[in-house]
């Protein structure tokens, strides 16, 4: 029964990779198959931690540290976005920054 939901959950997080490295035009598409990379091992580790009897609060801590890095990405998508005029990576310069 495990291994069925580990299958699930890992295609659900390759597919959040493969939308990470085909969607380069926008940094918000980025950050959103980022998010979604997250919330599958989020829901990965859930399965395995009730299916194996272990007390959940590992996840907490790691929806801690999501919630953080998300917020991280969305300020430092804001400040782009106010310096550069939009989201697009080929208005980015990095001798610039």
């Amino acid at each position: 029964m495990l291994t069925m939901y580990k299958w699930f959950f890992m295609s659900f997080f390759f597919s959040g990779l493969f939308s990470f490295f085909s969607k380069k035009k926008h940094l918000l598409s980025t950050l959103f198959s980022l998010e979604f990379m997250v919330l599958s091992v989020f829901f990965y580790m859930f399965v395995f931690l009730i299916f194996n009897y272990y007390d959940l609060y590992f996840l907490i801590y790691f929806l801690t540290f999501s919630v953080c890095e998300g917020a991280l990405g969305l300020s430092i998508l804001v400040s782009m976005i106010r310096s550069h005029g939009s989201d697009y990576f080929i208005m980015f310069n990095m001798l610039q920054c």
